[in-house]
């Protein structure tokens, strides 16, 4: 993929692990909701901004499983912003042209959850600009177990080899079948960790890691990471010639 603004390389999947928004509202004097609050305007803000420079696939992790076990209050005002942010953004995504889906054990989910993903879901169908996942109650590991579970029925029941089984098997059980590899993963707020966000996904992934608490991030960080991305060389496992990682380099920054 090449940025038409600046003929910048630009990934095809972006993995954003969106982290900082309790942070951001304690040093404010704020409660923690407030950050969340604060989070939900910067993911309409930076899911246009993708959409604009052209990346056909984001994946935000917006739920981790393991922050079910987070304070109470925290984890139901986070249920209660989710129904809302669907409803403000679920017409803006089918007019951009934004396929929304969700990964994870959505049925751990307060069911009154249920029926509004379901609806965003099916209202954006139809969007082949770009696929907006949201990682809602996920975990890598849980995944890939769920995976292999899957696959052991089918072995049992006699209707796969063993020897059959292969890395696109694993990833068709997936629940982000469909989906590219990541080619570049963020995080904010400062951590250098992909704390079990779409690990087998991001095999080959370039990490960009900034100190900008996620409701601080904007544009101008959005295209510091692309930039970043754009001047890497990825090898996968291979040797680039020189005279190739220069003329990379040098192509990033054009414009």
């Amino acid at each position: 993929m090449i940025d038409s603004r600046s003929e910048r390389p630009l990934p095809t999947h972006l993995g954003i692990i969106m982290d900082g928004n309790g942070r951001w509202a304690e040093r404010r004097g704020l409660p923690r909701t407030a950050g969340h609050e604060r989070g939900a305007e910067v993911v309409h803000a930076v899911v246009r901004a993708c959409r604009e420079r052209g990346i056909p696939f984001v994946t935000l992790y917006a739920f981790s499983h393991l922050n079910w076990g987070r304070p109470r209050r925290e984890v139901e005002a986070l249920m209660d912003l989710l129904p809302r942010f669907l409803d403000d953004s679920v017409e803006e995504l089918h007019e951009l042209g934004v396929r929304l889906r969700v990964a994870g054990e959505v049925d751990d989910l307060p069911p009154r959850l249920q029926g509004p993903i379901a609806t965003a879901c099916a209202r954006t169908a139809g969007g082949e600009a770009m696929t907006l996942t949201l990682a809602l109650s996920y975990g890598a590991r849980r995944d890939v177990v769920q995976a292999m579970r899957n696959i052991a029925v089918a072995v049992r029941a006699g209707t796969l080899l063993p020897e059959q089984i292969d890395e696109e098997l694993l990833r068709g059980e997936l629940q982000t079948a469909g989906l590219p590899d990541l080619d570049l993963v963020i995080r904010t707020a400062g951590e250098m960790r992909l704390s079990d966000f779409l690990m087998l996904e991001a095999a080959h992934a370039e990490l960009y890691f900034t100190d900008a608490f996620w409701p601080d991030f904007d544009d101008t960080e959005l295209d510091r990471a692309l930039g970043a991305y754009a001047r890497r060389v990825r090898r996968f496992g291979g040797v680039t010639p020189m005279v190739d990682a220069a003329e990379r380099r040098s192509r990033s920054r054009i414009g």
